[in-house]
């Protein structure tokens, strides 16, 4: 297969980008589109050139890792599928790809393909837990669960944190992400005891990070890899407008975000903070 591939460069967040054009002539049509990527890298270091940054760890579309646009749309034009499992047989031969990254205030680019998206582990660390006991494993039948409600939960904890959602959206909303987190641990009477704080606290943050509101455009659901259901943006809704009666007297906090990004794997963080 002939293709051309128009990528996204960009070295650093604060340094001017631009698109510049690949021709690869002989992608096999069972490689992945990262497959081809590498392939493509391979020859541009080859020749001395910067390889194309980009993010990936299992290429099973489990890890969420991998995410870049397609032509315009949130992990490339094959529903329910993530960039990694995206194979070439799926484009035509000839065909034009644009690459680009996630675009969203809250995903701060870091270099060419790759964002910064500690701002999902941020709404996650402000109430994405329950309360147990330290030691081995409860047992599994400790606690029963009706079946509709843990298929339910399932669902939801399906997600893989991948970042589609916000990319799609016109608002770059959160709110996909953030209801399917507090939707599958509300489910479960192992989430109850948080129930209340946990909503307050995820959205808190969920807006500290900078993402916009959630106006039901249906943009996120449509491009998430794993269908999450818009039904758990109207669960959060409910369990915040509830929480916020119930919790009124209760402190909020929030985890105020990282803006700094150095290579090497650390972090610049501010210490009066």
């Amino acid at each position: 297969m002939r293709l051309t591939l128009k990528v996204w460069r960009q070295p650093a967040r604060n340094k001017p980008g631009k698109f510049v054009t690949y021709q690869v002539d002989d992608a096999n049509p069972d490689m992945s589109i990262l497959e081809c990527i590498d392939v493509l890298n391979e020859r541009l270091t080859e020749k001395g050139e910067d390889p194309i940054a980009f993010e990936h760890d299992c290429r099973e579309g489990i890890c969420g890792s991998c995410g870049f646009m397609i032509n315009g749309v949130a992990h490339g034009p094959l529903p329910a599928t993530t960039v990694c499992q995206l194979t070439m047989r799926h484009f035509k031969d000839g065909q034009e790809l644009v690459l680009e990254p996630w675009r969203a205030k809250a995903f701060p680019l870091i270099k060419d393909l790759v964002v910064d998206r500690r701002s999902f582990d941020r709404i996650i660390a402000s109430g994405g837990y329950i309360s147990v006991s330290t030691g081995s494993a409860p047992d599994g039948n400790a606690i029963l669960v009706a079946k509709e409600d843990s298929d339910h939960a399932m669902d939801a904890a399906a997600c893989i944190a991948c970042g589609a959602c916000v990319a799609a959206c016109p608002n770059a909303s959160a709110a996909l992400f953030t209801g399917a987190k507090i939707t599958h641990l509300g489910i479960l009477p192992q989430g109850h005891p948080e129930k209340d704080i946990r909503a307050l606290r995820m959205v808190a943050q969920m807006n500290e990070e900078g993402f916009g509101g959630c106006t039901n455009i249906g943009e996120c659901t449509a491009v998430c890899p794993k269908e999450i259901k818009l039904e758990v943006i109207a669960a959060m809704n409910r369990d915040y407008i509830r929480a916020s009666w119930k919790e009124r007297d209760n402190l909020v906090t929030t985890i105020t975000p990282f803006t700094e990004w150095s290579y090497g794997s650390k972090l610049k963080v501010d210490p009066t903070r």
